[in-house]
This record gives C-alpha cells, sequence and structure tokens, in this order.
C-alpha cells in the first residue's frame, strides 16, 4: 500500500510539501464557499494555508493519512487536495472522505474523482471498516459529492462550530 502515491483517470495524487503553500493560498481567494471550513477566516491567506499544509504533514507523521496533493495529469497543474482524515467526532475515532479545490477548478467533477479515488482505497486496503464525510448542512456542491460517492446522510450533528450532516455508506 502507498497512500502518498495514487492515481485516478485524471488526477496524480502526491504527498503535499512546504512548497505546496504558496500554491495553496490561490484557495483562500475570491472563494466564497471558505465559510463551511470551520476556520478563522481573518487571517492572512498565507498564515491559513501555512497552517493547512503544517497540520496534513502531521498527519502524515502521526497517522500516515491526510490530504494529498491532487495535480492534474493533463497539465501538471495543482488543482486542490483531498485525502482520508482521521477525526475525533462524537467521542469517537471516525474516517473522513474530504477534498478541498481550487475555486478554478470547481464544477468539473474533480470532487468527486477526488472522493471515489479515497473511498476506493481507503476500502481496497481496509483503513477502516467505513468511512464518512462531514458537510455543512448549506454545502450544496460537497453534499452532492457524498451522494455520487454512494453516501446518505447518517448523522446530524455539531463540528467545528457548524451544523453538519454525516455522510456515511449507503447500504
Amino acid at each position: 500500500m502507498n497512500y502518498f502515491n495514487q492515481e485516478s483517470e485524471r488526477l496524480i495524487y502526491r504527498a503535499l510539501t512546504e512548497k505546496d503553500i504558496d500554491t495553496w493560498i490561490e484557495f483562500f481567494e475570491n472563494n466564497d464557499r471558505l465559510v463551511f471550513l470551520g476556520i478563522d477566516l481573518n487571517r492572512d491567506n498565507k498564515i491559513i494555508a501555512t497552517e493547512w499544509i503544517t497540520k496534513q504533514l502531521e498527519r502524515y507523521e502521526n497517522q500516515g493519512l491526510g490530504h494529498l496533493a491532487a495535480i492534474e495529469k493533463s497539465t501538471g497543474e495543482f488543482i486542490g487536495m483531498g485525502g482520508i482524515l482521521p477525526r475525533a467526532l462524537n467521542g469517537k475515532t471516525v474516517h473522513e472522505i474530504a477534498y478541498s479545490l481550487i475555486p478554478k477548478y470547481w464544477n468539473k467533477g474533480f470532487g468527486t474523482e477526488i472522493a471515489r479515488q479515497m473511498k476506493h482505497f481507503g476500502q481496497q486496503h481496509k483503513i477502516a471498516p467505513s468511512f464518512i464525510s462531514i458537510i455543512d448542512k448549506n454545502n450544496v456542491a460537497s453534499i452532492n459529492v457524498a451522494k455520487k460517492n454512494n453516501m446518505i446522510v447518517i448523522a446530524e450533528t455539531e463540528f467545528m462550530g457548524m451544523e453538519v450532516f454525516v455522510y456515511g455508506d449507503a447500504l
């Protein structure tokens, strides 16, 4: 199993590095979906991007998982990231399928491609018995991706100060 070297139809996935910080700043510019992240956005975008990538490097070290850079095969462009994130939710450890795309790559099917790849990889390598996606109740785009990833609402709760749906595998 090599979590840090995956491929799907249009994307290559690799470990993030500190060199990706400057590229990731673009995610925080002209992005009206940042409200769905549950983070303090009243800070400099470079600080937020640095913290985000540093968190992934810590996840790699401590859990062997985390967001991976998603690179478009045809252009070599860094379009976003996605991965399997171990999370504490309501007192339990769960494994979330998560992704974030730089806005200019929205509405091209990349979110669905990333989510399906991460779920498939997790199932194939038995990373967890099941996977979830934690989605703000108002995040219609991510709700649609979860549905395309054969997930249904299995719970409603609060997470990082947001009212969220917890999507899980449809039986």
